[in-house]
């Protein structure tokens, strides 16, 4: 009888974390979304770090898709938030420098 009430209470975990990011992110001003950005990615590296040491320590083919899956999805998280961050700083560089670069103007 324990086992649903685990389930509801990760549930409502889930739910209050969910809500709670939400309300957090939505009060931030544009001009610290590119720092946040960056905090971002610092923490998707660790968890593809992580991943990669879960998939070197799974037994069972299970496990070793579970973790393989991690890696991907991580990888790809961290690669697009670099690729999003390198576009929002690219607003933010002056035309001048943008064209030295071989940027469009």
């Amino acid at each position: 009888m324990e086992t649903p009430v685990v389930g509801i209470v990760a549930l409502y975990i889930f739910m209050l974390a969910a809500f709670a990011g939400y309300e957090v992110i939505s009060r931030v001003p544009s001009i610290l979304h590119t720092p946040l950005m960056s905090g971002s990615n610092f923490v998707h590296g660790i968890i593809v770090v992580g991943a990669i040491y879960a998939l070197l320590n799974a037994s069972t083919m299970p496990e070793q898709v579970i973790g393989f899956v991690g890696v991907l999805l991580g990888a790809g998280n961290a690669s697009g938030g670099f690729a999003v961050t390198e576009r929002m700083l690219a607003m933010f560089q002056s035309s001048r420098s943008k064209k030295s670069r071989g940027g469009p103007a």
